[in-house]
C-alpha cells in the first residue's frame, strides 16, 4: 500500500512535462530576472548622475510606493480578466520602459525626473504583473501537481532574484548602466512572449450580473477581497504567518544581517554576502525537497512550525557569536521558509475560488509591502542598542504567532 501511494504521488519534474507550464516557468524567472537588473541599473545610475544617495532613495520610492498602491487593482482586476493578458501586458510595457530609460541614458539626454517617472510608471505596471502571476497556476496545471509546480517556480524565481541583481552588476561594470536597462528590456520582451504563448484552461464562470444591471464598482470589488481573506481564519492564519516572514526577511535579514557582520562576527562585506547566500540556498533546497515529498499535510503545523523555526533562529541569531553556527542557523531559517512556502501558496491556489482569487493573493502582498518599510525602521532602531536585541524582538513576534496559530482548530486541521 505505501509502494502503491508513493507511486501515485506526481514526481517533482512532473509539471515540467507539460508545455505551458514550461512558458510559465520561463517568463517568471525572465521576469524576475529584469526585476533584479532593475534595481541595480535604477541604483547605479542614480548616483552615476547625481551622486546623492538621498536621490537614489527618492527614485527606490517613486518605484515602490505605486506598486504596493496599485497592487490591489492589479489583483481586482485580475478575477475580472485574463491573467495572462495582465501579465503580457505588463511584461511589455516594462520592456518599453526600460528601453526607453536606455536610449536616453546613452544618447545624454536621461534626468533625475525622467528616471523618477519611468520608476513610478515600472512600479505601477508590475503590480498588475506579481498577482497574475501566482494565480494563473491553477489554470496550466491539475491540482495534484501544484505543490510541485509551486517548488519549480520557487526555485527559480529565487534562483533569479539571486542572479538578476548580480548579473546587472556584471552587465554595468562591462559596459555602462544605460546598456543594463536595454538587457532588462530584451527579458521583460521575452518574458511576454513566452506567456503570452501559455494555453490557460477557461476557469468555472463566475456569477454574472443581469444586463440591465451594472457590476459591482473597482472599490467594492477589493473589498470584497479584502473581506474575503479576513473572514476566513485558516486564510487569515496564512496571509498572517506570510506577513511575518515578510517582516523578517526586510529588517532582520537586511540591517540584521550587516550588523552581524561588521560588528559581531567582524567578516565584513564577504561574511554579509556568504550569508544571504546561505538563506537563498536555503530556501532553494527548502523548495526542492517541499515539491519532491508532496502530498497535502497538514498546512495549519507547518504554518506554526515555521513561525516557531524561525523565532528559535532569530534567538540563535541574537546569540551566536561564531560564523559556522550563524551560517548553519541562516540555512536551516532558509529551509525551512522555502519548504512552508510550497504547501502554503498550494493551499491557497487549491481552495481559493478562481474568481476571487487574485484579489486573495494581492491581498497577501500589499500586507508584505506594508511590513517592510516598519521592519526597516524598527531593526534600524533596534540595532543601535544592540543586535541581541534586534533579533529578540522578531523571535518574540514569531513566538506569538506560532501559539496564535495552534489555537485554532481550523487552522491545525488545514490539509
Amino acid at each position: 500500500m505505501a509502494t502503491t501511494l508513493a507511486a501515485d504521488r506526481p514526481r517533482l519534474w512532473e509539471p515540467a512535462r507539460h508545455r505551458s507550464f514550461r512558458l510559465l516557468w520561463t517568463g517568471q524567472a525572465l521576469s524576475l530576472l529584469g526585476d533584479g537588473f532593475s534595481v541595480v541599473a535604477f541604483s547605479w545610475i542614480t548616483l552615476s548622475l547625481t551622486g546623492s544617495t538621498l536621490t537614489l532613495g527618492y527614485v527606490l520610492a517613486f518605484q515602490a510606493v505605486p506598486r504596493a498602491l496599485l497592487t490591489l487593482v492589479g489583483g481586482t482586476l485580475g478575477d475580472t480578466w485574463s491573467t495572462r493578458t495582465l501579465m503580457v501586458a505588463s511584461s511589455w510595457t516594462r520592456s518599453a520602459l526600460m528601453a526607453a530609460v536606455g536610449i536616453a541614458g546613452l544618447t545624454g539626454h536621461l534626468t533625475v525626473w525622467m528616471l523618477c517617472a519611468a520608476a513610478a510608471a515600472f512600479g505601477a505596471v508590475d503590480a498588475f504583473f506579481q498577482p497574475a502571476r501566482v494565480s494563473i497556476l491553477p489554470s496550466v496545471v491539475d491540482k495534484e501537481l501544484l505543490a510541485p509546480a509551486n517548488a519549480l517556480l520557487g526555485a527559480g524565481a529565487r534562483t533569479a532574484a539571486v542572479l538578476g541583481p548580480a548579473v546587472g552588476g556584471t552587465v554595468i561594470a562591462l559596459t555602462q548602466a544605460p546598456v543594463a536597462f536595454l538587457v532588462d528590456a530584451v527579458c521583460f520582451a521575452l518574458c511576454g512572449l513566452c506567456v503570452a504563448r501559455i494555453r490557460t484552461r477557461p476557469r468555472p464562470d463566475a456569477p454574472k450580473a443581469a444586463p440591465e444591471e451594472k457590476g459591482p464598482s473597482l472599490g467594492a470589488r477589493i473589498r470584497e477581497g479584502v473581506t474575503f481573506t479576513l473572514r476566513d481564519p485558516r486564510l487569515r492564519t496564512i496571509v498572517a504567518l506570510d506577513t511575518a516572514v515578510n517582516f523578517c526577511y526586510a529588517g532582520p535579514f537586511t540591517v540584521g544581517f550587516a550588523t552581524l557582520a561588521d560588528q559581531v562576527l567582524r567578516g565584513g562585506s564577504a561574511t554579509l554576502g556568504v550569508l544571504n547566500g546561505a538563506l537563498a540556498g536555503g530556501a532553494v533546497l527548502g523548495t526542492l525537497v517541499g515539491g519532491a515529498v508532496g502530498g497535502r499535510p497538514r498546512v495549519g503545523l507547518l504554518v506554526a512550525g515555521l513561525a516557531g523555526w524561525l523565532g528559535a533562529g532569530m534567538a540563535v541569531l541574537g546569540l551566536a557569536q561564531n560564523t559556522p553556527v550563524v551560517i548553519a542557523t541562516v540555512l536551516a531559517m532558509g529551509f525551512a521558509i522555502g519548504y512552508q512556502g510550497v504547501f502554503g501558496l498550494s493551499w491557497i491556489q487549491r481552495n481559493i475560488p478562481q474568481d476571487v482569487l487574485t484579489r486573495v493573493v494581492s491581498v497577501d502582498m500589499v500586507l508584505g509591502y506594508a511590513a517592510a518599510p516598519l521592519s526597516l525602521i524598527l531593526c534600524g532602531a533596534l540595532a543601535g542598542t544592540g543586535h541581541l536585541a534586534l533579533f529578540g524582538v522578531v523571535a518574540a513576534v514569531l513566538a506569538v504567532t506560532g501559539l496564535a496559530v495552534l489555537g485554532s482548530r481550523a487552522v491545525r486541521e488545514m490539509r
